[in-house]
């Protein structure tokens, strides 16, 4: 039974993987008062116990990190859309969720609480640090290493054997050509540097 925190969109796409591994919903929590449903679950306000199983289903990386960091919770093991392909040798951490039709190639290692996104390719030899977001359509090809709290944009893609740094943001589209220092926002074709991401913390 697992108990997913988060009741918003991101949470119906994670409900769904849930189901498509006829796996069972213990209960729903989200802080919201105005939200009381999702997809046909009553919704219950978090209070002061010890969760277990849970998934944090919450896509800005920040917000679920924080809540990981304060909840008193054990996580549930990855939970991964069962139209996904997981190859050779790859290591996903607890609360992490991949979504439908993503390919994670061999040896990739995932970190824990991160997001592959529907349809994005994580290619062989890449790593993830902790709360990464891998967004729809997005491309890391192999060797690759995101750090942590970092937020690839959908239908971005970044070359070959890159440092990316912590809590980076990569735009929508970007092509990312060169390493990526911790904390930048790039954009463009080729990515370009825009600013420094100062909520990260």
């Amino acid at each position: 039974m697992i108990t997913v925190y988060g009741a918003s969109g991101h949470a119906k796409v994670v409900i769904d993987i849930i189901k498509s591994n006829q796996k069972k919903i213990a209960q729903i929590l989200d802080d919201n008062e105005a939200i009381t449903k999702v997809l046909g679950f009553l919704v219950e306000k978090p209070v002061a116990k010890t969760y277990r199983d849970v998934v944090i289903a919450i896509g800005d990386n920040k917000i679920r990190k924080a809540i990981v960091k304060q909840l008193d919770a054990t996580y549930v093991k990855a939970l991964i859309h069962n139209t996904s392909v997981i190859g050779s040798d790859v290591t996903v951490g607890n609360g992490t969720v991949i979504m439908a039709n993503a390919i994670v190639n061999a040896c990739a290692k995932i970190g824990a609480h991160c997001i592959i996104n529907s349809g994005s390719i994580v290619e062989h030899d890449v790593v993830l640090r902790d709360f990464v977001h891998v967004s729809p359509g997005s491309i890391v090809t192999g060797g690759v290493t995101v750090g942590e709290g970092s937020q690839i944009g959908a239908g971005a893609i970044i070359l070959p054997n890159l440092s990316i740094g912590k809590n980076v943001m990569i735009g929508a589209g970007a092509v990312v050509l060169k390493n990526v220092a911790d904390n930048d926002v790039v954009a463009g074709n080729p990515a370009r540097i825009l600013k420094k991401n100062t909520n990260n913390e």
